[in-house]
């Protein structure tokens, strides 16, 4: 690899002349980038406008950082922050244990059919819609007589108004979460646990280890790395609330919005009532300004502690 780099340009031209096919497969990934990830970075500066339709992106009035100060210096800044953050944090920690969990899992499984239909039967909500998560959830937990009430009216306990315990859902959201996006981040771990050489676990068999110990001393060491990207990777996000999960589950219901209440869903409301597409546009640069800072630290500190698992 190092000899290629020395050759330069010209050596990498001729290359792509020689294996017109294989560099041609990665076309299809390099346009959807460029349509959805590049393109769309010339929006920006409507975060800095006061943007109007007739006059378009461009003929709009530069009003510098007046777009941001809407949200800056909200009565609910503060809030609306926590709750984005602690619930971001809270889905990358427990559906990343879940995920290693149900991996490491399958990883015993020896029967092939039951493996596959566990993985299958773990991997549907992923492809489910927040809108029918939404409804199943308020089915469960909404209404009068919710059937989890009667559930535990049952084994004695009291009943709760889940509606109105906003305490409650920041780990409801959570469990509903790990639920929907634990089986699909599990396929990931278990690519990963399957190219672990078997020769390792040969000779780790052969020195009388047991499972456990096989699982604690190989497959989860070597299972850092991949643990570590995919980590890094959800920091980028952490400043992204989940707007369809959220509002699909929560919907207008302003009761919950002290722990509920994400930076996404109080833009969309703000949406609605203002029609300021400046103010959105700060928000979302505020997002991904901060979430490229918390991928630098944390990619800073994951590098000091183990090279191999840093992303960068």
């Amino acid at each position: 690899m190092p000899n290629v780099r020395k050759r330069g340009a010209g050596y990498k031209l001729q290359q792509i002349a020689r294996n017109p096919f294989l560099y041609g497969m990665a076309v299809p990934g390099l346009l959807f980038f460029l349509i959805f990830s590049y393109f769309p970075i010339y929006g920006i500066m409507i975060a800095f406008k006061d943007y109007d339709f007739s006059k378009g992106i461009t003929g709009s009035e530069w009003v510098g950082f007046r777009n941001f100060n809407y949200f800056f210096t909200s009565d609910d800044f503060w809030i609306i922050l926590r709750n984005t953050l602690l619930l971001n944090v809270l889905f990358i920690i427990f559906t990343t244990v879940a995920a290693v969990l149900i991996a490491l899992m399958f990883n015993e499984i020896r029967s092939k059919y039951f493996k596959r239909i566990s993985q299958s039967l773990i991997f549907l909500p992923y492809f489910m819609s927040w809108i029918v998560i939404g409804m199943l959830v308020q089915s469960f937990l909404g209404g009068e007589a919710p059937p989890v009430n009667t559930l535990l009216q049952n084994l004695g306990f009291e009943p709760v108004n889940w509606m109105f315990e906003s305490s409650l859902w920041p780990w409801i959201l959570t469990v509903i979460r790990v639920w929907q996006g634990a089986g699909y981040l599990s396929i990931i771990f278990l690519a990963a646990i399957t190219g672990i050489s078997e020769d390792l676990y040969e000779a780790a068999r052969i020195d009388g280890a047991s499972k456990l110990q096989i699982m604690l001393r190989i497959t989860l060491p070597l299972l850092v790395p991949t643990i570590s990207i995919m980590t890094l990777l959800s920091v980028g996000k952490i400043f992204n609330g989940d707007f369809a999960m959220i509002y699909a589950i929560i919907g207008d219901n302003s009761l919950l919005y002290p722990t509920t209440d994400v930076i996404d869903t109080f833009v969309f409301r703000s949406m609605r009532q203002l029609h300021d597409f400046g103010m959105s546009s700060a928000v979302g640069l505020f997002q991904s300004v901060m979430g490229l800072i918390f991928v630098i630290i944390a990619n800073a500190v994951t590098r000091k502690m183990s090279k191999e698992s840093a992303l960068f």
